[in-house]
């Protein structure tokens, strides 16, 4: 159900906060898309310059969303926040996200320690779920950051999830949530046992497709050139 239906059905709990939402969300998506092009066109930037320099990409691809009238609304009543549409920036971090997808574990912290070092974008929030997984097993870096941007007659600072993983990462969490999705978010605990050792089997997999790629890079630098 699309959000101009959920406003037009009188059972929604929320339908003038609904109504709010809709009205305002052309302009929250246009602003949230502007920042997530700037934090973008910076990943780029320091992936194409990271491979000039180490003949390595860091960065295997990107995927980007600005958040649905409905996810906005769902996060705000489940958080318990105000629903003030004012307020909506200063409480929601990730209506803006982006998710970027790497080789190696390694790469993760590289493309993080680069971003944090952009002198012009402030780092909010940072939680790693690598180095300390979710109780399901869910692995990922986590940034938020704000980023100034400019339009027509003002300037704002807009803040831009931005969720670092492997592609090994990005694989177990796109199937975990698909199959929550499925069990209708009730995962039996067989299955989230499953989920969980699956988790680590992935993890393992990382570390030693790491190991291979540092071993060969440093192979390399004996090479007579």
């Amino acid at each position: 159900m699309n959000a101009s239906t959920l406003l037009k059905h009188s059972e929604h709990p929320h339908p003038e906060a609904l109504k709010n939402v809709l009205m305002a969300y052309a302009k929250i998506n246009k602003n949230y898309t502007a920042a997530i092009r700037e934090v973008r066109t910076k990943l780029e930037n320091l992936d194409d310059d990271f491979q000039l320099l180490h003949k390595h990409n860091p960065i295997h691809h990107m995927e980007s969303r600005v958040k649905s009238p409905e996810s906005i609304l769902e996060k705000l009543v489940r958080r318990g926040y105000d629903l003030d549409i004012n307020k909506i920036s200063k409480q929601l971090l990730d209506i803006a996200g982006i998710r970027v997808i790497c080789y190696y574990v390694d790469d993760i912290y590289i493309i993080a320690n680069l971003l944090k070092k952009q002198d012009d974008l402030t780092v909010i929030k940072e939680v790693d779920y690598i180095k300390n997984p979710k109780p399901n097993g869910y692995r990922s870096l986590h940034l938020v950051v704000e980023i100034p941007v400019f339009f027509v007659n003002r300037m704002e600072k807009i803040p831009v999830e931005v969720q670092i993983r492997t592609m090994a990462m990005d694989f177990w969490a796109s199937l975990e949530h698909q199959l929550r999705y499925k069990a209708e978010g009730e995962i039996p605990k067989f299955i989230a046992d499953e989920l969980k050792e699956c988790s680590e089997s992935i993890a393992n997999s990382d570390l030693q497709m790491q190991k291979i790629h540092s071993f060969l890079e440093d192979l390399d630098k004996f090479r007579p050139k």
